[in-house]
């Protein structure tokens, strides 16, 4: 999914990445950074993109667009229904300043921005630290979970040969879950809290938050595999149920594979590789390769309007508390 991130290797390095941005110019420093690795990813796959408008009707293109926003939201959602779950309900406006900029954090190799500027993020719109990152970190999970079993779809429709030395990451699916059952994940939460020397969590979460953060999950993974079905048929592929479900399960896969490896920022390469050989069967090599870059970067500019989006919220509100400030008595 546009999803919310990458893996962290322990509270600790959350908490030591937190305190350096703290700083305004350091916090200033990231977001220049994560923009501008966004940007040239685009950028540098201009005239891919041109040549694949030349080949999408206007319809196809802008139905692209749209199901990445759709798909994004819907990831927005689940997250903010496991934020909820822990006790910080937000509303939609300050759920989209810090769900869309701590995505930026995902260009940013290392696989722990996106956590940490969720925190500090989170924490100006009245989050506990611990608590964003915490969510962040339990949506991801959610996430894989529900992006493997997804990702099962695909597996009748996909020779042994084309899934290669990922087909693990759909057999993986079973621990994830057993490992979001509240009981244990309750347990393992607070353990990593306290390895960060945070309190324990005052509300932990239940059988309905997560079942909530999963069908958001789902439905973003259906989205998803929607838009890239779109763009495959648009690019030559055989409109029907089998390539749906090819694309679908595809792109879950795709994205749980590029999740789990860790140094790529946002999975780039990874998800390419396995979505590609995926797709292999279906879809000519060249237009094979043409559908995983558009359908990369249109998700990309995605991140990118809902980080713009989220700071012009926090911009407003700013403002509107300032001039409840400055207004006479």
């Amino acid at each position: 999914m546009s999803t919310p991130g990458g893996p962290v290797t322990g509270g600790g390095v959350v908490a030591r990445a937190g305190r350096v941005v703290r700083s305004r110019w350091v916090r200033w420093g990231f977001l220049v950074v994560a923009l501008g690795l966004a940007v040239w990813y685009v950028a540098g796959n201009r005239a891919e993109l041109a040549r694949a408008a030349a080949g999408l009707s206007v319809a196809e293109a802008a139905s692209v667009v749209v199901l990445g926003v759709v798909y994004v939201w819907c990831t927005l959602l689940a997250w903010r229904a496991v934020l909820a779950d822990l006790g910080s309900p937000l509303r939609l406006g300050p759920a989209v300043t810090v769900f869309g900029v701590s995505q930026l954090g995902k260009y940013v190799p290392g696989g722990v921005w996106n956590v940490v500027a969720a925190a500090e993020v989170g924490a100006g719109n009245g989050v506990p630290r611990s608590r964003a990152a915490t969510s962040m970190l339990v949506a991801v999970a959610v996430s894989v979970a529900s992006g493997a079993a997804v990702g099962a779809v695909a597996l009748p429709f996909v020779s042994s040969t084309a899934w290669g030395a990922w087909s693990w990451v759909v057999w993986a699916a079973p621990a994830v879950v057993v490992v979001l059952a509240p009981p244990v994940l309750n347990r393992l939460i607070g353990l990593a809290l306290r390895v960060a020397g945070r309190p324990a969590p005052e509300h932990p979460m239940t059988w309905g938050g997560l079942g909530r953060a999963a069908v958001w999950s789902v439905a973003g993974w259906l989205v998803a595999g929607l838009q890239l079905w779109v763009l495959c048929t648009g690019l030559g592929m055989t409109p029907s149920a089998r390539t749906f479900a090819l694309a679908t399960g595809g792109w879950a896969l795709a994205w749980t594979a590029g999740f789990l490896f860790v140094l790529a920022p946002a999975g780039a390469g990874v998800r390419e590789v396995v979505l590609a050989a995926v797709l292999a069967g279906a879809l000519s090599g060249p237009a094979t390769g043409l559908a995983v870059l558009v359908s990369r970067v249109a998700l990309t500019l995605v991140d990118l309007a809902f980080a713009g989006a989220g700071l012009l919220l926090a911009r407003g509100a700013r403002r509107a508390v300032v001039g409840r400030a400055s207004s006479p008595p």
